[in-house]
């Protein structure tokens, strides 16, 4: 808290440095100066700005489309290139995650230059297709299996781009490639020779593009919850091993009384939903009660859905199975009144579906995650709707090419939660086995979303970007306490 407490009094007294000390000289071309408001109350001077790219830099007839961001003035008079924040998903803001949980980290970077809030293209504020509703649906009472669920989401996203297409959109420009090329746009209009890369999971992903493609462009990087060129989709087999770790920590708690064997009792509860699925009147707020026929595949999904961190939605999961086991369904209800399941026609936004169906898979990776599926916990509810949607429409595949292993000299740091459910440790070594000038830490009993969980990460993001060497490999944090959270 004392922590906290003190970068927000720092904010403060930033904020007036930097509404003193802007120049007509800082301003860049469509930018207008602000007050940025946070979720927490904090206000700060900053600018809003756009500029223009192509769409598709592949097609010569291509239209542009306006990119979004916002600006926080470097706070010291010699500081070195403009830090561009890159969201995850893909799809998120990250003119939203500036607002939000990792304001201060924004405010404190500023000290090593400009950051920069980017809303990717087809993000946010930027220039966005519109959602798209198909007319594929799955009814909510409707029995159907894994296969036939993976079927009516192909014939649905190849409808979807159909009727993007049919707009004078082009679906064939929201690549990682094109993605990443934006960011040498921004460059450019920052006048910046180069720029420092700060990101988490896809935006790590989209950092790595980066890298393929525009290496000398690039001063440093930062990311956290590293997912590789070939690692859109994740491998079974290291959701298995996650709940193998998560049955580690169990057995050090009273929860080992009750849960003695955590992959036992999923399995056991998905064996009992594909025998017999089960009506569950489900509350939306606002809304009027429905009836889910609750199966096997939305079970792994909605295990899927809460498993990146180890908080209380990791113990909420474990409670619901074990409530599931023995016929109590009263949390699971109040999980799915959250909307989750609620709507039968199979929708999409562009950006987020194009950009995994553009990374895609290779063949041999695919492969395995098909062998390893038949038999895992989850299956391959992780990475719904992929790798179902892979290759839907082979132009828009990025190739071999693109996802082959990564080789750079630019000096990285890597975050990696030891507890990490999304992307797994083992597969972030993986992904930077190419980075010759990397500095890997382990935040041990960290998640995927672990920035801002230990002042310690910040620390080490100021020593790496003032280039002090690092010797530390580790920050420990205490082990969730899954009785705690689930109330016990």
């Amino acid at each position: 808290m004392k922590f906290k407490l003190a970068i927000i009094s720092t904010i403060a007294l930033l904020s007036e440095f930097c509404a003193a000390s802007v120049t007509a000289a800082d301003v860049f071309p469509n930018e207008k100066q602000i007050e940025f408001a946070a979720t927490n109350g904090t206000k700060v001077a900053a600018y809003e700005g756009h500029y223009f790219v192509p769409e598709n830099r592949n097609n010569p007839k291509s239209r542009t489309i306006r990119v979004n961001y916002v600006r926080f003035p470097a706070t010291a008079k010699s500081h070195g290139a403009p830090i561009v924040y890159l969201a995850g998903g893909p799809g998120g803001s990250g003119i939203s995650t500036a607002k939000s949980k990792r304001f201060e980290l924004f405010m404190a970077l500023r000290e090593h230059g400009d950051v920069i809030a980017l809303d990717q293209r087809g993000t946010g504020v930027s220039e966005s297709a519109p959602p798209c509703v198909s007319s594929v649906t799955i009814g909510l009472t409707e029995v159907i299996s894994k296969t036939e669920v993976d079927a009516r989401y192909k014939q649905a996203a190849q409808e979807c781009f159909t009727n993007w297409q049919a707009q004078g959109i082009d679906v064939y420009g929201y690549t990682s490639v094109q993605n990443a090329l934006d960011i040498r746009d921004l460059r450019k209009h920052l006048n910046a020779e180069k720029v420092t890369l700060w990101g988490i999971s896809y935006g790590s992903h989209l950092a790595m593009t980066a890298l393929k493609y525009m290496p000398d462009e690039i001063e440093k990087v930062i990311i956290a919850s590293a997912e590789g060129l070939d690692q859109t989709v994740k491998l079974p087999s290291e959701t298995d091993a996650y709940f193998a770790n998560v049955q580690g920590i169990i057995n050090k708690q009273a929860l080992k009384q009750q849960v003695p064997d955590l992959p036992k009792l999923m399995k056991r509860v998905h064996m009992k939903l594909a025998a017999n699925p089960v009506n569950v009147t489900v509350s939306k707020r606002g809304g009027e009660p429905y009836t889910l026929l609750f199966q096997k595949h939305h079970m792994q999904m909605l295990a899927s859905m809460m498993i990146a961190d180890p908080n209380q939605y990791l113990a909420m999961l474990i409670q619901v199975y074990q409530d599931l086991d023995k016929g109590n369904y009263v949390l699971l209800q109040n999980i799915l009144g959250r909307g989750i399941f609620a709507e039968e026609q199979i929708q999409f936004r562009l950006m987020s579906l194009a950009m995994d169906v553009a990374s895609g898979i290779s063949n041999e990776r695919l492969a395995r995650v098909r062998v390893e599926a038949m038999s895992s916990l989850l299956g391959e509810a992780l990475n719904f709707p992929m790798p179902a949607l892979a290759l839907i429409d082979k132009k828009l595949d990025l190739g071999d090419d693109f996802r082959a292993p990564l080789k750079s000299n630019v000096p990285t740091l890597l975050l990696t939660g030891s507890l990490d459910g999304r992307t797994y440790p083992s597969e972030q070594i993986q992904s930077v086995t190419g980075l010759s000038k990397l500095t890997q830490v382990t935040v041990n009993n960290a998640g995927h979303n672990l920035y801002t969980v230990s002042p310690k990460v910040l620390e080490l993001m100021h020593a790496f970007m003032k280039d002090e060497k690092i010797t530390q490999t580790k920050i420990d944090l205490p082990e969730p306490n899954l009785m705690f959270a689930m109330g016990k």
